[in-house]
């Protein structure tokens, strides 16, 4: 094998490993987001917390699917889609709390420090790779 064949093997490798990496965090941050929170103790400071969690879960998560693509984002708008796709996963788990469950409940700073997340993640993101895309 030679070294153009070993490089786009691990460039695959690599791909699927992100891709991966980015599904089970979905996959977490959907359960995690579902499932009834049991022993909280509920202090003023935990409504703050939340809110980090929530900032903290879709900067991981969008940053996860950024590198998952980020050898295809040929094109800006790949990296803008996938923000938009994850700020209504977003969405749609917070209207699945309050539809779904009777101990969750939808809130709309929630929605707003997901997004917060998201967009901070993406601009990081695009920093970051066009600098390194311009070496």
């Amino acid at each position: 094998m030679n070294y153009y064949q070993q490089k786009i093997i691990n460039n695959l490798l690599e791909r699927k490993l992100y891709f991966f990496i980015a599904v089970t965090f979905t996959i977490a941050i959907t359960i995690g987001s579902l499932i009834p929170v049991t022993n909280v103790i509920e202090l003023p400071s935990v409504k703050f917390i939340d809110k980090i969690l929530h900032f903290t879960a879709y900067f991981t998560l969008t940053v996860s699917w950024l590198f998952a693509y980020y050898k295809s984002l040929k094109l800006y708008n790949k990296g803008f889609l996938i923000a938009i796709v994850l700020f209504v996963y977003g969405i749609i788990i917070e209207v699945l709390q309050g539809v779904l469950t009777t101990y969750r409940q939808a809130d709309l700073l929630d929605i707003i420090a997901n997004l917060i997340g998201i967009v901070t993640a993406w601009v990081f993101f695009n920093k970051i790779y066009h600098k390194n895309r311009m070496k």
